[in-house]
């Protein structure tokens, strides 16, 4: 199942979505600058090979729900994130704020 909705962050839209898989959930906040994701998003890939993309992200695990997702502190970010002043161990709502 998807589910797929809007979130108010200090009035401002961002879109949550949620794909429920076995064994696993994949979400991500996101906004037309950047996102936040759970676990399963590869930093480390988007810093490497897809660099020229300039993708601004960030990694929250260890994550079950887009609440958490939003109250987590990220776990690592992209180049593009950190120049926006996004950093490790920031909680994912105050990273989607700096994307605005």
């Amino acid at each position: 199942m998807i589910n797929l909705h809007p979130i108010d962050i200090e009035g401002n839209t961002f879109i949550a979505v949620s794909v429920l898989l076995p064994k696993t959930n994949l979400l991500t906040v996101s906004n037309d600058k950047g996102y936040i994701m759970c676990g399963a998003l590869d930093v480390g890939l988007l810093n490497e090979k897809l660099k020229d993309r300039k993708i601004i992200a960030g990694r929250a695990v260890g994550v079950k729900t887009i609440e958490q997702l939003l109250d987590a502190p990220l776990e690592s970010v992209t180049y593009e994130a950190e120049e926006l002043g996004i950093t490790r161990g920031m909680i994912g709502r105050e990273a989607l704020l700096k994307m605005i």
